[in-house]
């Protein structure tokens, strides 16, 4: 069975475990990867989201990265727009209470890993041109609705001092409009956190049998470039998870029976 085809701005890598996606833009500034459904990531169970790290499935993604599994921070995200910041000599990854609720993460740690857990939403991984700050964010509707990206990337700027027009951003494989049907509510919850009427017009759309469709990915690009980040700096894999749910996790195709993927970064040693 062949891999769909991604974005050009993409390419597929061959790990110890399978297929795994990169930005080819992204590459030089940071190491990453976006998982495949080849490489088993069960939801967190626990009460502070980090699977333990003997799980095999982690330790084989974070050694894709390059990684120690010691240095892999990961959330218990909350599908909302909390932004944590993990600065240079003030975490601990073994403290519990270090990974609070949120759905995005930044650190300028040298080796820390970063990880946000997806299966439809978008997972979107952010660097400076020199690695040295990375951040990761889980972008479902609620979390795009409240700007969750764009939350990330002002605190990124203020915390860090980076110019958002410096910045690279690739977005991993997430539902896509062709498949995200969703109901009237999600125009409301949209319309009550601000957005306007182009922007509604842009990211929903309904199809010829009357059904509505949510196009995330877009919302999410639309916040990053409103934010300063140049559209020749963003970069999409433009694979839909339901459509190729045979290569990706998704909670609509499968239910509660999905899996989980993963987009990992890691701030350069």
């Amino acid at each position: 069975m062949n891999a769909p085809a991604p974005d050009p701005s993409f390419r597929w890598s061959v790990e110890p475990w399978g297929l795994g996606l990169r930005c080819r833009q992204l590459e030089p500034a940071a190491q990453h990867l976006f998982t495949t459904r080849q490489l088993e990531l069960r939801p967190s169970t626990d009460s502070i989201g980090q699977t333990s790290t003997a799980h095999a499935g982690w330790a084989h993604a974070v050694r894709s990265v390059g990684g120690d599994i010691e240095l892999l921070m990961r959330l218990r995200q909350v599908h909302g727009a909390v932004v944590r910041v993990l600065k240079k000599g003030a975490i601990d990854p073994t403290d519990a209470a270090a990974r609070p609720q949120a759905d995005a993460m930044i650190s300028n740690a040298p080796g820390v890993v970063l990880a946000v857990q997806v299966a439809d939403c978008v997972p979107i991984l952010l660097s400076t041109p020199d690695g040295t700050v990375v951040a990761a964010v889980h972008a479902g509707w609620r979390g795009t609705a409240a700007g969750v990206v764009t939350a990330a990337i002002r605190t990124l700027t203020r915390e860090f001092g980076t110019p958002a027009e410096e910045l690279l951003v690739a977005l991993g494989p997430s539902i896509g409009g062709c498949c995200y049907e969703v109901g009237t509510e999600l125009i409301d919850a949209f319309r009550a956190l601000g957005a306007d009427d182009d922007q509604i017009a842009r990211w929903f759309m309904r199809t010829t049998d009357g059904s509505l469709r949510l196009d995330v990915a877009t919302a999410n690009v639309d916040q990053i470039q409103t934010m300063g980040v140049p559209s020749n700096q963003i970069f999409q894999a433009g694979l839909c998870t339901k459509t190729h749910n045979q290569w990706f996790e998704s909670y609509r195709a499968a239910g509660p029976r999905a899996g989980r993927m993963a987009g990992l970064i890691r701030v350069r040693p």
